[in-house]
């Protein structure tokens, strides 16, 4: 995929991180969806199912013989150490699937495709190199981070997908903090506002996205 340009895209839970990314793609950007792919990873026949059933034992696996996510994610978000094993099993199954998700985008538009902008719509990005150290030698070259202040992330949890407050809590502190994800970052969206405020945001990182891309294409003149 010459020439094309791919996006890190990241916050923390209730940030509104996917809410930009099918924003972005109603701009015109290919959208791979890391955390699904994530997902399907330990789905039932799933290529990390066996490796990480056999890593965390029968206490992580259902009644139906699968694994139980619920029961993972308790062991692996209040331990490092066991978040770091799974992540060694899960992250370079995953980028070798991004690999071949861009290779299904080229094929679907054409190469060379000069005006392509592919997000990669993750939420482990900070202290990772998924998405970064991929089987090509591809990977994002611009991180995106969406933020909003913690008690509105919390009350988005509570409200839009049900969780209670006090898990709502704790899934935010397993994740990298403001100030570590804004350190990374190439470009911030702060999400604390209405939707329009939102698009808004939007708009102008993709003016930005764009003229950086044309600036690039014409050797550096603008």
């Amino acid at each position: 995929m010459v020439g094309v340009r791919i996006i890190g895209l990241t916050g923390g839970i209730g940030s509104g991180k996917s809410t930009v990314a099918a924003m972005l793609a109603a701009r015109g950007a290919s959208v791979i969806d890391v955390d699904a792919i994530g997902r399907a990873n330990v789905a039932p026949g799933g290529p990390a199912e066996a490796a990480v059933k056999a890593r965390f034992g029968p206490t992580i696996v259902g009644s139906d013989g699968h694994i139980d996510r619920g029961a993972l994610a308790r062991i692996v978000f209040a331990d490092g150490d066991e978040l770091a094993a799974l992540e060694a099993i899960s992250h370079p199954v995953i980028n070798a699937e991004i690999d071949r998700s861009l290779d299904a985008i080229a094929a679907r538009r054409g190469e060379p495709d000069d005006d392509l902008v592919v997000v990669l719509d993750m939420a482990v990005l900070v202290g990772s190199r998924l998405g970064r150290d991929l089987p090509s030698g591809r990977g994002y070259d611009t991180v995106v981070v969406v933020q909003a202040p913690v008690e509105v992330r919390v009350a988005r949890l509570v409200q839009h997908r049900g969780m209670a407050e006090a898990d709502a809590r704790a899934r935010i502190t397993t994740q990298p903090d403001d100030d570590a994800q804004r350190a990374a970052a190439d470009y911030v969206i702060d999400n604390d506002g209405d939707r329009d405020a939102l698009r808004a945001a939007v708009d102008l990182l993709w003016d930005r996205l764009c003229a950086e891309r044309a600036t690039h294409q014409h050797g550096g003149r603008p």
